[in-house]
């Protein structure tokens, strides 16, 4: 065998089909696209479209609201940081805020801030500053020594637009 001998396996590639190239190749004048209508143009993506029967994503029942003024908080336990502390991936010694966590690899995501939540025990005196904390998760930490600042992250859209307005009606006055 030689390297000019080398072949595919029949059959192993295949050739497109040319569509519209006169009637004796058999895909001649509409290229197997039928007559007019919708269909026979080209760019056409008619998705969930069932030939006028209700499709199958309106017959189903819809269920439960996505509340789009929703704060994203990423929560942490008291368990968990206790074991980051035993671990030396968190200072006990500095203040425990979102950065903190984040760089330890517990609060991921949380576009709003860390919470708080009080499952696990915490022994290390630790100094928390933080956009939310249940009432479990504060006892429990001022139990151990510490304490816990929670942080208003800035007003909300509306209040900074509003601010916005106003200060662009002052400067158009003055």
């Amino acid at each position: 065998m030689k390297l000019n001998d080398i072949r595919d396996n029949q059959g192993a590639r295949k050739n497109r089909i040319r569509v519209g190239r006169g009637i004796g190749s058999g895909k001649g004048k509409t290229s197997g696209r039928g007559q007019k209508g919708q269909k026979s143009r080209s760019g056409v993506a008619i998705k969930g479209f069932e030939g006028g029967q209700m499709p199958l994503h309106m017959r189903l029942p819809k269920r439960g609201f996505n509340n789009p003024f929703a704060k994203d908080y990423a929560e942490v336990n008291l368990g968990m940081i206790q074991k980051l502390v035993d671990a030396g991936k968190l200072d006990a010694k500095g203040t425990v805020d979102h950065a903190a966590l984040k760089a330890a690899g517990v609060a991921r995501g949380g576009k709003d801030g860390v919470r708080l939540l009080g499952k696990g025990e915490l022994t290390a005196k630790l100094h928390f500053l933080v956009a939310g904390a249940s009432k479990g998760a504060v006892a429990a930490v001022e139990k151990a020594g510490g304490k816990v600042e929670v942080i208003d992250l800035g007003p909300p859209e509306a209040e900074k637009k509003q601010a916005r307005r106003e200060a662009n009606k002052a400067k158009k006055v003055g």
